[in-house]
């Protein structure tokens, strides 16, 4: 009879294999990456080459133009433009992020700002101006050329409709490789998988983008054109995550939560834009789907589409990369004793 101590090692040894010990491990190491991440992000944020135009008469810009510079932490990138016309366009075309535009028969200026692009940057753009020019015994009126629409007050839809995207996209694709196997047992299988992620893609990127337009009218802009932007996002990480499960099997899922969850969603730009974010997450911010696709998303819905296609040109390099990826893993035939022999034994399955 076993003494009572070794029958418990024998239990847990049995409940708890070594490899699921590791899984847990690796899950609390998510699950602390995850908190870092996002309050790391999140918490206290902070202007960052936030770009500000002046317009002003010629002897009075370079004084304005200094004084942005000189804004501590490097908080103001200042250019300088002609005419408020300009600036509005430039704010527009998402070329900045606000404008000065300098009464030069009063004492009270405008400051022009884009509060589509991230009511953040334009706050930190109106604290930074007001205090500016009332060190100068002057005011400032701020207007929204580019204001957000009705329903989405607070600027955050399109974000959570990326969101949403990208979660269906790595949940399909899990679903498939849990399923019938993290790889599938050879090329036509795969094909048949891309078919149907594509499929998914398509109804997914209509239906969130009829949910946040005319259901709840959250997000203006084109039914097609967003469409369009939602099943490249929701098949581009769907491809990605089939990718990871070919290469890591049902690590590669946590793998997927770690670039698209973990890092993807605080550095998007969707609670604050770019300039407002830390320098990590302000640098990986436009290279991963998620930000990328809010990026687009924005820009269809508020900014006439400028700027599309670095956004566009993200998500289709990732697209492309995962495609690839789990393409030579499968010819690369499946690992001996993998779930991947299951499934190349059930020709039923896909």
């Amino acid at each position: 009879m076993a003494a009572p101590g070794q029958g418990f090692v024998a239990e847990l040894k049995g409940a708890v294999t070594p490899r699921a010990a590791l899984l847990v491990i690796g899950v609390l190491l998510l699950q602390l990456g995850f908190i870092t991440s996002y309050v790391g992000a999140l918490h206290h944020p902070a202007p960052h080459g936030l770009s500000i135009a002046v317009v002003a008469p010629p002897q009075v810009t370079p004084k304005l133009v200094q004084a942005l510079e000189s804004v501590p932490d490097d908080a103001v990138k200042a250019v300088t433009a002609p005419d408020a016309e300009t600036a509005t366009q430039q704010i527009k075309d998402q070329e900045i992020y606000a404008a000065l535009v300098v009464n030069p028969t009063g004492t009270e200026d405008t400051l022009l700002v884009g509060g589509a692009r991230g009511t953040s940057a334009a706050k930190a753009a109106e604290t930074i101006t007001t205090s500016l020019d009332k060190a100068q015994g002057r005011t400032v009126k701020v207007e929204d050329v580019v204001p957000l629409a009705k329903g989405d007050t607070n600027g955050l839809s399109a974000f959570y409709l990326v969101i949403g995207w990208c979660v269906g996209g790595y949940l399909v694709a899990s679903i498939l490789g849990i399923s019938a196997g993290s790889k599938p047992a050879n090329v036509h299988r795969l094909l048949i998988r891309l078919g149907v992620l594509a499929l998914y893609s398509v109804g997914a990127g209509l239906g969130g983008t009829i949910i946040a337009g005319p259901v709840l009218d959250a997000l203006p802009g084109s039914i097609l054109a967003l469409t369009g932007i939602g099943a490249l996002v929701v098949f581009t990480v769907g491809a990605f995550t089939m990718a990871l499960q070919c290469l890591f099997d049902v690590i590669g899922i946590g793998v997927a939560v770690l670039i698209f969850v973990v890092l993807g969603n605080p550095s998007a730009g969707g609670v604050y834009p770019a300039p407002m974010m830390p320098p990590f997450w302000r640098a990986i911010g436009s290279l991963i789907p998620n930000g990328a696709g809010t990026s687009a998303t924005k820009s269809i819905a508020y900014f006439g589409s400028t700027n599309l296609g670095m956004p566009i040109l993200v998500l289709v390099v990732w697209a492309l990369i995962g495609i690839a990826v789990a393409y030579l893993a499968v010819l690369r035939g499946p690992r001996s004793g993998g779930r991947e022999i299951v499934a190349a034994e059930a020709p039923a399955e896909v």
